[in-house]
């Protein structure tokens, strides 16, 4: 019967969903935590080193392009405004934007394991169980080209590039897989 194999899958969606939740969040969580100490830091420093810092921005700004006259101007400007956000940003490359969320690495970590784990046990619900190991690789290679094409056009990227770096790395990833169960002597079939 085909109970027990969607039990079983709608088990290992939910513990892959939550560790790879809980391994987002622990990643993103060491990232957000080593950029508080890089804040911090500078923080620091531009209280013990005030002139040397503002001399470091501004050769950022005049390897940004920016000519020597001009981007001591910038930065002694940006450091009276706001000292901190112009070092965080231009120094340490820190923004509201690009600032690590944990929070939210792991939300989307999840929710993507759950939507690529439910379709290969849609097709263990709905397929034949006689060829399901042919019909799990066939339709895991079509929802790659799928997932792959749906990134891309969200992202705003190349479609083609995205479809063949996701097919050929989930294929490989699949293949593999098979070879280490098959030197293990694992056979689900």
């Amino acid at each position: 019967t085909r109970e027990p194999v969607i039990l079983a899958g709608v088990a290992g969606i939910v513990a892959g969903a939550l560790s790879m939740a809980a391994g987002e969040y622990v990643s993103v969580s060491s990232q957000s935590d080593l950029e508080t100490a890089d804040i911090e830091r500078e923080k620091q420093e531009l209280v013990d080193y005030p002139e040397q810092e503002e001399y470091e921005l501004a050769k950022i700004y005049v390897g940004r392009g920016l000519s020597e006259e001009l981007a001591k101007k910038v930065a002694r400007e940006l450091t009276e405004h706001d000292a901190l956000g112009a070092h965080a940003r231009d120094e340490l490359g820190i923004n509201e934007i690009t600032q690590a969320n944990p929070f939210q690495a792991a939300l989307a970590s999840g929710a993507a394991f759950i939507f690529g784990g439910a379709l290969p046990v849609v097709v263990a619900f709905l397929g034949n169980l006689s060829s399901m190991i042919y019909l799990q690789y066939t339709f895991a290679i079509i929802f790659l080209i799928l997932l792959g094409s749906v990134a891309a056009k969200t992202g705003g990227s190349n479609v083609w590039r995205a479809v063949i770096r996701i097919t050929f790395w989930g294929t490989a990833a699949m293949g593999l897989t098979a070879l280490i169960g098959y030197l293990f002597g694992v056979n689900v079939a």
